[in-house]
């Protein structure tokens, strides 16, 4: 396998993958130039394993699956995704616009179909949300119920563990300046609301009218100082944010989305915790986690999980509910070393 970009994200899945006994890492590359030459375990923190982190995708060694966590922008993971498609490479990747980009992105995803399919190679968004938990969760909680008629999911998740990626929620912002980071597009939060919209529509055979996406908002200030694990929330400046979509039927709101993005404090009104509600016309399916889906660990959970079965996986442009359930689920006795949060 080879990993593509050694940000916190990337580097912990690197980490995890190098624990696993059924793959073996062999390549890696960032185009930052500081990491270039490095020896790819000595970044993970495990020691020199003999691999050299290279600046260019074209000097990555032939592997079966590279694992790309870069940018959630698909049409500047695409110009990375496509040269590894055309060295019959699977590619798995944490980038949300990914996992079902066949509303949003027609055009480029009818070309990664195409390319995967013409090499006989699978390509394929995942992570935490999208690639299960507003997606491919709620579909299989739909299984419970003849005929689904609404979908509704809360979700307060701790962003403490990020680095790099917080900037576009505006956590760490003082409250005067988000309205104008968020109208000069720096602050976009959340990005696959879109896909994870269009991908519940498609499993369920909806034919939604339009999908809204609201403007990220404020919703605490912290009183205290906060340490995340690669970023600090300083006092007095926004600690979450509050991020909502809706997928629309009929004027109704069949696919209902909220997601608050934040530091949480003890002293917050609100606690990480997740809700999901299908529904159907038959019964009513609740689900919920008191503490909630902890998101970085959950993202690295299902690419490296998903990394694996994606060479099994049917040639093209895949999302992770079309994957055997079986082939995606935990395999944690393939691991070397049992793993910790």
């Amino acid at each position: 396998m080879a990993l593509v970009g050694l940000g916190a994200t990337g580097l912990a899945i690197g980490g995890s993958l190098a624990n696993r006994v059924d793959c073996e890492l062999i390549g890696a590359v960032d185009k930052n130039p500081d990491v270039g030459g490095k020896d790819l375990g000595d970044l993970l923190g495990l020691g020199p394993l003999g691999v050299e982190v290279v600046t260019e995708i074209e000097l990555l060694p032939d592997v079966d699956v590279a694992v790309v966590a870069t940018t959630s922008d698909l049409v500047q993971v695409a110009d990375t995704l496509m040269p590894l498609l055309e060295r019959s490479i699977n590619v798995v990747s944490i980038c949300e616009q990914l996992a079902f980009p066949w509303q949003s992105h027609p055009e480029l995803a009818s070309k990664l179909d195409a390319a995967a399919r013409a090499h006989g190679v699978t390509v394929l968004g995942t992570g935490a949300n999208p690639g299960v938990l507003m997606d491919t969760l709620p579909l299989l909680l739909s299984v419970l119920t003849q005929s689904a008629k609404r979908v509704v999911v809360r979700r307060r998740t701790n962003m403490s563990r990020y680095g790099t990626i917080l900037s576009k929620f505006g956590l760490g912002l003082a409250p005067g300046d988000f309205a104008a980071e968020r109208e000069a597009g720096t602050v976009i939060g959340h990005v696959g609301f879109e896909q994870v919209i269009a991908a519940v529509g498609a499993g369920l055979d909806w034919q939604l009218d339009e999908i809204v996406v609201d403007d990220v908002e404020p919703a605490i200030v912290s009183r205290s100082r906060r340490q995340g694990a690669h970023a600090v929330i300083e006092a007095g400046t926004i600690s979450a944010v509050t991020h909502r979509a809706r997928g629309l039927c009929g004027g109704d709101a069949v696919i209902d989305l909220e997601i608050m993005f934040g530091f949480f404090d003890d002293s917050d009104d609100v606690q990480p915790g997740d809700e999901y509600r299908i529904e159907g016309g038959d019964q009513v399916i609740t689900l919920a986690s008191a503490t909630g889906f902890e998101s970085f660990l959950s993202t690295i959970a299902a690419a490296v999980n998903v990394a694996a079965a994606a060479v099994d996986a049917p040639a093209g442009l895949r999302s992770m509910g079309e994957l055997p359930v079986l082939a995606l689920a935990s395999k944690g006795t393939r691991m070397r070393v049992e793993a910790i949060s």
